[in-house]
């Protein structure tokens, strides 16, 4: 499943993000709830919805190749084990953003959920609108900056 797409959201008052229809079947066997690892350490957060297979998929490939009893490396799988949580969508589409998770995140009772790729995910509206305007302004400096090898 490829997760593409923006979407305008809420969260309701205790803290429940209803998953956007186009993708409640990919979810419907469960989802992984993640921090956003970016690499911009003051960037705007967010959150990522997974597959289970997908997030397996996406440590497995960041940890691949890392010697396990490297203290970096031990700490990296740390971060990306421990702040991840299995969740299932409820009856109605929903799932229970962790007070841990919203925090890092900087949620707000509006948010937006966008596609990327393997994965959704999960900003504060107000920082999203930032970030995407930040974003779209770099996108022709961003795309020149890749040696394209086709």
């Amino acid at each position: 499943m490829i997760f593409r797409g923006t979407f305008e959201h809420a969260l309701d008052a205790k803290h429940r993000l209803t998953v956007p229809a186009k993708y409640r079947g990919a979810l419907s066997d469960g989802v992984v709830l993640a921090l956003t690892p970016d690499s911009d350490a003051d960037g705007v957060r967010s959150l990522s919805l997974w597959t289970a297979a997908g997030y397996e998929a996406f440590v497995s490939a960041t940890l691949s190749g890392l010697n396990p009893i490297e203290p970096r490396a031990q700490a990296l799988r740390n971060i990306l084990y421990a702040n991840a949580w299995d969740l299932e969508l409820d009856s109605a589409n929903r799932l229970m953003i962790p007070g841990l998770a919203r925090e890092f995140a900087g949620l707000g009772k509006e948010v937006v959920v966008t596609g990327a790729g393997e994965c959704l995910r999960v900003w504060d509206r107000t920082a999203y609108t930032s970030y995407s305007a930040a974003m779209l302004a770099r996108f022709p400096e961003i795309a020149a900056s890749f040696e394209h090898t086709n």
